[in-house]
């Protein structure tokens, strides 16, 4: 359960009875009722904005109104007690037995606390890491890989229903270079001598294996062939043994999506055609002449005439290309058809995991899905910005492997999938990350990922300890649930409740948002308060979580340290972390 959802539905209800009751005028607008956590925590444990956005219509003072719905709110059964604060905002305090009864609530559920019927069932199609076919994937590849398929979990536990999804790149020009690339490993497999790798191809040592495959199924056929004979079988032959690659990459990262869908397929398929039809039928394609662009002396422009799309007119910069001076697609033009193949799939919410590179694109992409969709396809965006890798503070930039980058398996190999994925999450995806290979593995309090996974363990260990010294007791889940909760009245105990408490808003809110980080944030948030609890105990004995002499208390006790370790997990599955019985 939201909680403040289900006392923003309690709040709307009362103003409905003073409504009813003639003490507020009818006709009032609520969709602005608000209740949120107050700003401060001293403050109370919800706060709602009802009398502030209410006071205008209803024709009374903020204050006044204020003071007329916390006499309600003070006979609420859950309301301990209700202040007006600053201009009018009503900050209420909840009974005790109303955090027990969110306590068993999360006992009942276990890992699914949090999980909500939000989205209501709605298609979004979430399409990363879409790497060009070129290589193996690098650690920015990672990020964004990391991010979309974070975002994916977080939308499905809030209601949505996701699709996962690759965009293929291999109909452009860097495909073919890539199998010009192959064709000189393919050679050197054969026994040809091969020095410095041509300016232009793809030096990575990758390409000795797909070149040695290529040889080992057709021999010599094409070593004396025309580049017009071998292009295309080599081309396709690269592309599926670099999509191998990179599947084995993301699956080393525990990322697989059930689409994969290809640019050269859809091309060929006419789509790019289809999706021109549509825009031209609605009067957005023209023939015309673009200014010049911004930082571009007079004489380095040549105006020339275009096939456009009128962006402008759905908030881009300028009009945008459709065509290449050869009469080919823009890249821009395919991505139109992509989107809109997207779109005739049934995903009218489409979100794109991006790199730091096509920040300069999201406007005209977002015009067109407006354009192409008649304003029925929303796109939303995510830039991940750039990794820098790092041991000790200090750059790494090479891999022997690669040729001119580290790549993820390397990464993944070094530190573990897990590790990887956590720390990609640990900065909103705008933000730079530096990743230290060192620092993401050392067991301390600035490291997130350990200090998460220490809190899961400990209570692993507290309940490993429980089982052993209260042999016959039932510590279910169900048994805990249904133990004496009113025991925990100290201050930090019921603080952890309300942390816990705090989950399912935090789900739905960064699911509406479209931001996985904050899971990050609220992870380290609980760990560090279940970790405050477990210090307290080592330094005052009637707060350990094992009292032999009062049964009752430690039963309660195991019951909060169960919840911490149901809801950690929720946060850790969510990025495709198992979370750790044992520190190692």
């Amino acid at each position: 359960m939201n909680l403040f959802t289900y006392f923003r539905d309690d709040v709307v209800r009362l103003l409905e009875t003073l409504v009813q009751a003639g003490e507020l005028p009818a006709g009032l607008d609520f969709s602005r009722v608000a209740v949120e956590p107050p700003r401060e925590a001293s403050h109370g444990d919800i706060s709602t904005n009802a009398a502030m956005v209410l006071s205008k219509a209803a024709g009374r003072k903020p204050r006044e109104l204020a003071d007329l719905l916390i006499g309600r709110l003070r006979d609420h059964e859950a309301v301990a007690s209700a202040e007006v604060a600053g201009p009018g905002f009503i900050n209420l305090r909840l009974h005790p037995s109303f955090w027990h009864a969110q306590l068993a609530e999360v006992l009942r559920a276990g890992v699914h606390y949090g999980s909500s019927t939000m989205g209501g069932g709605a298609r979004v199609n979430v399409e990363y890491v879409s790497a060009n076919p070129t290589g193996p994937l690098h650690l920015a590849h990672a990020r964004g890989a990391v991010v979309g398929d974070a975002l994916a979990a977080l939308l499905a536990k809030a209601g949505y229903s996701v699709t996962r999804e690759y965009y293929i790149n291999d109909a452009g020009a860097q495909v073919d270079t890539l199998a010009r690339s192959a064709h000189l490993r393919y050679r050197e497999a054969l026994g040809e001598t091969i020095d410095a790798i041509p300016e232009g191809l793809y030096p990575g040592e990758y390409l000795k294996d797909v070149g040695a495959a290529l040889a080992a199924r057709d021999g010599d056929k094409w070593r004396d062939a025309a580049e017009s004979e071998w292009l295309a079988p080599v081309r396709e032959f690269t592309i599926d043994a670099m999509m191998a690659l990179i599947r084995a990459d993301l699956d080393a990262l525990g990322v697989h999506q059930e689409v994969f869908s290809s640019e050269r397929a859809m091309v060929e398929a006419g789509g790019v055609d289809r999706v021109l039809e549509t825009l031209e039928a609605r009067g957005l394609i023209y023939v015309g002449t673009l200014e010049p662009p911004k930082g571009k002396a007079p004489e380095d422009w040549e105006p020339r005439e275009q096939t456009l799309f009128r962006a402008t007119e759905f908030g881009d910069d300028v009009d945008r290309p459709l065509k290449k001076s050869d009469g080919s697609w823009t890249y821009f033009a395919a991505d139109i058809a992509y989107h809109f193949d997207k779109f005739r799939r049934g995903f009218p919410l489409m979100i794109d995991i991006w790199g730091a590179d096509h920040g300069g694109y999201v406007k005209r992409m977002q015009a067109a899905v407006k354009a192409v969709t008649g304003g029925e396809g929303e796109l939303d965006v995510k830039i991940c910005q750039l990794v820098t890798l790092m041991r000790e503070g200090r750059p790494v930039r090479m891999s022997k492997r690669a040729g001119t980058f580290v790549t993820l398996r390397e990464v993944v190999e070094e530190v573990g999938k897990d590790v990887v994925r956590f720390i990609m999450l640990t900065r909103k995806n705008d933000a730079a990350l530096d990743f230290d290979l060192v620092k993401v593995t050392e067991q301390s309090r600035d490291n997130p990922v350990f200090y998460v996974q220490y809190a899961h363990a400990r209570t692993a260990s507290v309940m490993r300890h429980a089982r052993a010294e209260m042999a016959q007791v039932d510590l279910s889940p169900a048994a805990l649930a249904a133990g004496p909760l009113a025991r925990l009245s100290d201050p930090a105990e019921l603080g952890l409740i309300r942390r816990l408490a705090e989950w399912p808003r935090l789900v739905e809110t960064a699911a509406e948002h479209h931001e996985p980080h904050r899971v990050a944030f609220y992870l380290y948030d609980l760990a560090a308060a279940f970790h405050a609890l477990w210090n307290m105990g080592k330094d005052e004995a009637r707060l350990r979580f094992l009292l032999p002499d009062d049964p009752e208390l430690t039963m309660a006790r195991l019951a909060l340290v169960q919840a911490v370790a149901f809801v950690v997990a929720s946060g850790l599955m969510i990025f495709g972390v198992q979370p750790v019985e044992e520190m190692r």
